[in-house]
């Protein structure tokens, strides 16, 4: 039995009343249900919406986007497969309340949940020691392993990440060091914040794209903030204790 497939579907919509409401009508009509619906940002150019989609049995990718763009206005900047449906920790708030019941491990419960505030499909913490020495402190379920053949704990990342320490929260591209092979051939985009201070940074991938705005950009840098805000006070905390 053939099952049903869900994609990211990212869209600008003309900035007048009824263009969402005719795209899901578009999207019925061809059989796509809309599991969950995201505001990214909103542009001179209209607003940038998020949807999960999900496609009939056998029904092909094409059929969103001749869907989506019947509508007049309207331009699909991304689609693609995925495979959480929906499922886990879906928006910010979530994933605070995440972090405050678990102050101490905020920077690893970031990593863990974080991908999927943001529909990526992996995060990574990386820690940056020195010149040529980034070490790979958590990762989420699904992430890439950057590690090489030292078997060090945590692993050395295996290529140099010129882009570390970080002191900011930014788009990472090809311009900014060596990465993977199959990353290219993917279209990974990449983005990432430092973690209570530039040595310590969350890099986030999202394959096929779409690119990383900058809304979600100050978005990630803020969640950022709170996971290393809540780790220090519970580090200080204990250490108060003691």
């Amino acid at each position: 039995m053939l099952s049903r497939m869900s994609y990211l579907l990212r869209l600008v919509l003309p900035d007048h009343p009824g263009a969402l409401g005719a795209v899901a009508t578009a999207l019925g009509a061809a059989g796509i249900d809309i599991v969950s619906l995201s505001v990214v940002e909103h542009t001179p150019a209209g607003a940038v919406d998020d949807m999960i989609v999900l496609l009939p049995p056998g029904g092909l990718a094409d059929r969103v986007y001749t869907a989506a763009q019947s509508v007049p206005g309207v331009t699909v900047e991304a689609l693609r497969p995925f495979l959480a449906d929906g499922a886990g920790i879906g928006d910010d708030l979530e994933l605070v309340d995440a972090l405050t019941e678990r102050p101490a491990q905020a920077a690893a419960v970031l990593t863990e949940l974080v991908a999927g505030v943001f529909h990526a499909d992996w995060a990574l913490l990386l820690e940056h020691l020195a010149p040529g020495d980034a070490r790979v402190r958590e990762a989420s379920v699904g992430a890439p392993s950057l590690g090489g053949a030292d078997l060090g704990v945590p692993e050395r990342v295996r290529f140099p990440l010129p882009w570390l320490p970080l002191p900011a929260a930014r788009r990472v591209g090809p311009g900014d060091g060596e990465f993977p092979a199959r990353w290219e051939a993917v279209n990974m985009e990449l983005v990432a914040a430092p973690v209570g201070h530039e040595r310590l940074a969350l890099l986030l991938g999202r394959p096929g794209g779409p690119a990383f705005r900058s809304s979600e950009i100050a978005r990630l840098a803020h969640l950022a903030g709170i996971a290393a805000s809540l780790a220090r006070a519970a580090g200080n905390g204990q250490r108060g204790r003691e």
